[in-house]
């Protein structure tokens, strides 16, 4: 009811009047923003997840490991997805090394922070002697949440909107020009939150659940960078493609976020394929007895 009743003559949504912005919580000498509060967020509940996850027969990993985890998860996040926008979004940054080090500025590929956090979990799964694809699996079950809530602090920040459009739910987000001046836009941002995370984790949460899959390495971090990245690849035809891209290939034909999906649907394609070959018996680390 309340997005109606906020909409203009035309049918659109006027985001200057959802009450919203990039600041979550402004205490004067402290200010939260919301795309900082999705990430911590967003690992808190991973990681309450994981513990629920591991505790399942046939579990990868004990407590301890993921424990251990959320640690080198986080590192993966944070540097390999600001190094993956550098190289795959701003490189001109590498003239001027130290911006690199300003993530207040902005600037989070998730691309480059599935590559940290793999080569996280790989490191990790080494270090204790544990199966790093396993790990793969249950990690994956928990990035929704992430996901999802990151999405939705995109839409408060008003930022990587979608292109313009005249559907009824279109929302103008421009709020530093005259009424109407803006055109309204799609909102790709809740596209993506939606299907990246509620519906992402409802498809990982019935393969957990209700199927053998965590028995078969592979299978389920195949299923999350398959989805994720027809997911990513779709909603990209409704969102206004990278500005430092304007007039190139990378605008006008397919877009970075495109591109960089591709590999994800093939490599999902491939680990689910043979997901059944890999599977073993499973010795759990934690979580109950073994599981043929």
């Amino acid at each position: 009811m309340l997005l109606p009743m906020l909409a203009d003559a035309a049918g659109h949504i006027r985001y200057d009047q959802l009450g919203i912005g990039p600041v979550a919580l402004d205490l004067g000498v402290f200010t939260l923003k919301w795309y900082s509060l999705g990430y911590i967020a967003g690992i808190m509940l991973g990681w309450w997840y994981l513990l629920k996850l591991i505790d399942q027969p046939g579990s990868p990993m004990a407590r301890r490991h993921a424990d251990d985890m959320v640690f080198y998860a986080t590192l993966g996040i944070i540097l390999g997805g600001r190094i993956g926008y550098v190289l795959f979004y701003a490189p001109q940054m590498l003239l001027n090394p130290l911006s690199v080090l300003k993530l207040w500025d902005g600037g989070m590929s998730f691309h480059g922070g599935v590559i940290g956090t793999s080569i996280a979990i790989i490191f990790m799964a080494r270090k204790h002697g544990l199966n790093w694809l396993r790990i793969h699996d249950y990690v994956a079950c928990c990035t929704p949440f992430g996901l999802g809530l990151v999405r939705l602090a995109n839409f408060a920040n008003g930022e990587l909107w979608g292109k313009p459009t005249d559907v009824a739910w279109g929302v103008v987000f421009n709020r530093t020009v005259a009424f109407g001046a803006e055109p309204a836009r799609h909102p790709s941002q809740l596209y993506e939150a939606l299907l990246e995370g509620p519906v992402l984790f409802a498809i990982l949460w019935f393969l957990f659940w209700r199927t053998d899959a965590r028995y078969q390495p592979g299978k389920l971090v195949g299923t999350f960078i398959l989805a994720y990245g027809c997911f990513r690849f779709f909603v990209e035809f409704f969102r206004e493609p990278d500005a430092q891209f304007a007039g190139t290939f990378l605008a006008t034909t397919i877009h970075m976020g495109q591109i960089l999906c591709l590999p994800m649907i093939l490599g999902g394609l491939y680990l689910i394929a043979t997901a059944k070959r890999r599977r073993v018996r499973v010795e759990p680390i934690a979580g109950g007895p073994s599981v043929a």
